[in-house]
Order: C-alpha cells, then structure tokens, then sequence
C-alpha cells in the first residue's frame, strides 16, 4: 500500500504533481472571479463547500488557492464571519517588455534583483514558516527535476524565486516579484542564451546556487541568504556581461 502523502518531501509523485498544478489553476481561476458581480471589494466570499463545488475541486485544494491569495494580500478573514475580498487596491500589472530598452537597462533590472531579492532572502530567513520553507523545498525540487527532463526550466526557476519572496514575510516583495515577472522570465532566457560555460556545467551551478539559498533560509541564517542570493543572481550579471 502506497502510504505517502501528496506533497510529502521527498516524494515527487505523479499524484502531488497534479495536485500542484491543480492548485495553480484554481489560484487563476478565483483571481479570474475577483472582482466580478459577487466577489466585488468588501464582498464575502461563498462557503469552502459552496466555493469548491463550483470549481470543480477538493476542498483542501480550494484551501492552498486561497492562502495564496491571502499571501498576496488580495483576500482576508474575518474571524467567524468568512473570508473577504480586500478593498480594492492598484493592482500591480505586469510592466511591459519595452522598458527594457537597451543593454543598460537590462544591467539595472539584474542589480535591482540582486537587492530586492537579497533582502527578501535575508528576511526569509527571520520570518519564514515550516509550510513556506516546505514551499521554497518543493519549488527548488521541481526546478530541478524540470531539468532533469530537458526543459528550460524558466517558470520553475520564477517559481523558486518568487516562494522566497512570499516568505520574507512583507506581502509587497512578492507582489513587486509578480509585476516584474515579464523582465524576469526574460532576463533569465537571455541569461541561458548567452551563457558562456557548457549548458550541463551552468544548470548544475544553478542548482547548487539555489540549494545554498535554500539551505541559508533554513537555518535561519539572514547574512548567508542574504550572500547565496546576491551571488546567484550576480552570476547571470557576469554570465551576460563578464566580470
């Protein structure tokens, strides 16, 4: 009898790949609801049961869409009332390729991840949970076996990224990390386009930059985080433009 648990370290089952990704669609398909006749601002949301049957899913599915979506600050609870839609906020929309205009742009967004993210790094260190830390693990785990199986691995590598983020702890690290996606997603292609060391060589490296992120956020130790991030993202500055 297979007694694992879906989701369980260590066991990247086909069973806890599917529900991931089941839980990523229902993340999209209530962000496709909000705001909508029903699930306007200040609107309370239908019960688990209700809310679960009209996705077509389980209810503890429905539960981790919707923690993802507390994290990022676009619903609330309210104790013994239900869960609430937030007043509406700016909505951080995605900025457009085109301001990445030229080779110097492309430099500065790379050193503003550094700093960005080597901060949220650190802070993740101090404030993360067991189930974020469970989530940096699985995001990590996931990068490398997308790699494992030929793929470029880019929306795993945004994904890795962006659970640190989330677990720093300050909700606006990981809404700035989703609004800069599209410069991201495209600075990492340009990265593993130009990149100079034999393709084998550079995703292992890359797999042992974000393991000593990981490790460093495990521990708890701020400073180290802080160190393995900026110098996994310094390694695509020099990988683009040299030392």
């Amino acid at each position: 009898m297979n007694t694992s648990q879906p989701g369980e370290l260590g066991s990247p089952s086909t069973a806890s790949g599917a529900a991931r990704l089941l839980g990523d669609k229902v993340y999209e398909d209530l962000m496709q609801l909000l705001g909508t006749p029903g699930f306007e601002p200040r609107a309370r949301l239908p019960g688990e049961t209700a809310l679960s049957q009209r996705l077509g899913v389980s209810r503890p599915v429905l539960r981790q869409a919707l923690a993802r979506l507390r994290d990022e600050g676009r619903v609330y609870v309210r104790k013994g009332s239900g869960t609430f839609v937030t007043d509406a906020l700016p909505q951080a929309k995605p900025i457009s390729l085109s301001t990445l205009e030229n080779i110097a742009d492309i430099r500065a967004f790379l050193e503003f991840r550094c700093f960005m993210e080597g901060e949220a790094a650190a802070r993740a260190a101090l404030a993360r949970t067991t189930d974020q830390m469970h989530h940096v693990r699985l995001c990590r785990e996931r990068f490398e076996q997308a790699l494992a199986v030929g793929s470029d691995a880019v929306e795993e590598d945004i994904a890795f990224h962006d659970a640190v983020a989330q677990a720093c702890g300050n909700r606006f690290f990981g809404m700035t990390m989703n609004a800069l996606a599209p410069q991201t997603r495209f600075s990492i292609g340009l990265s593993r386009s130009l990149a100079g060391r034999p393709q084998g060589e550079r995703r292992a490296g890359v797999c042992q930059e974000h393991m000593a992120v990981e490790l460093a956020i495990e521990r708890q130790d701020a400073a180290a985080a802080r160190q393995a991030m900026e110098a996994h993202l310094r390694g695509g500055i020099s990988r683009l433009f040299g030392q």
